[in-house]
């Protein structure tokens, strides 16, 4: 998967996602279940966009990301808004030399991008690793209904007069799986002409039950599981899952 050219539209594209509702999810459950302790890690950053809302929120936030080019965006982004954040190049599955954390969050669906259960397993033990005792762990994972009722064989259009996309979904290789095969139509302003450039992305999802299994195999303690930012169970078409779970020895 290539993010070369993705990098660079991700903020356009992701400008109307609930970054604010992720920063309030983050601090009411905190809050909940006392965890007083302000450094959190932020795996699979990205552009930086959470990470520098959380950092003005008081954290002193790690970033880090696989891809080389949204880390150059968020190093930009995070130097212009007067928030120093330390990005670092690494894959969730294999971390190494970033100390103990109280908090770490894979948000916006990240942890959907790893392809097999054993990539899953590796990131919730690497993460547990890197937990203090006590500390709490956020990731959110598209449902097994959006991935095949909301994304599988349908196609999404944007036209704007700077940016254009056509983004088909298709059925991945696994089970649970979508291909998003995505045409980008970019206006260079000095020659007034559309630049195109083409992205293959994969997303994997499993069952909330299974999250839950390899999260209990791996220590944690799995503190609530809820739906679409509104504190409730998930239900049959709820489409985004968010679990918070502990550290607890």
């Amino acid at each position: 998967m290539s993010y070369e050219h993705f990098a660079y539209l991700y903020d356009e594209l992701m400008k109307d996602a609930p970054y604010d509702e992720w920063v309030k999810f983050v601090k009411e459950r905190l809050q909940k279940y006392h965890v007083d302790g302000n450094l959190l890690l932020d795996l699979a950053c990205g552009t930086g966009e959470l990470s520098i809302r959380l950092a003005e929120e008081g954290f002193s936030v790690t970033g880090v990301d696989l891809s080389s080019d949204m880390l150059a965006v968020a190093q930009a982004k995070s130097e212009g808004a007067g928030t120093p954040i330390p990005f670092f190049e690494q894959n969730m599955t294999d971390l190494e030399g970033h100390g103990l954390f109280d908090i770490i969050g894979i948000f916006c669906d990240s942890l959907n991008y790893l392809q097999t259960e054993e990539e899953v397993t590796q990131t919730f033990s690497t993460v547990y690793q890197h937990l203090k005792t006590g500390g709490i762990f956020f990731f959110d994972v598209h449902s097994i209904y959006k991935i095949s009722q909301v994304f599988i064989n349908q196609t999404f259009a944007l036209n704007e007069d700077n940016l254009s996309y056509i983004w088909n979904s298709f059925p991945g290789e696994f089970p649970n799986s979508v291909e998003h095969d995505l045409s980008f139509f970019v206006l260079d302003e000095q020659t007034g002409k559309y630049d195109r450039f083409d992205e293959l992305h994969y997303q994997r999802t499993f069952p909330v039950q299974q999250y839950t299994d390899w999260l209990k195999s791996t220590g944690f303690e799995v503190l609530e599981v809820s739906a679409d930012f509104e504190n409730t169970a998930p239900i049959s078409h709820s489409e985004r899952i968010f679990f918070v779970v502990q550290k607890s020895k």
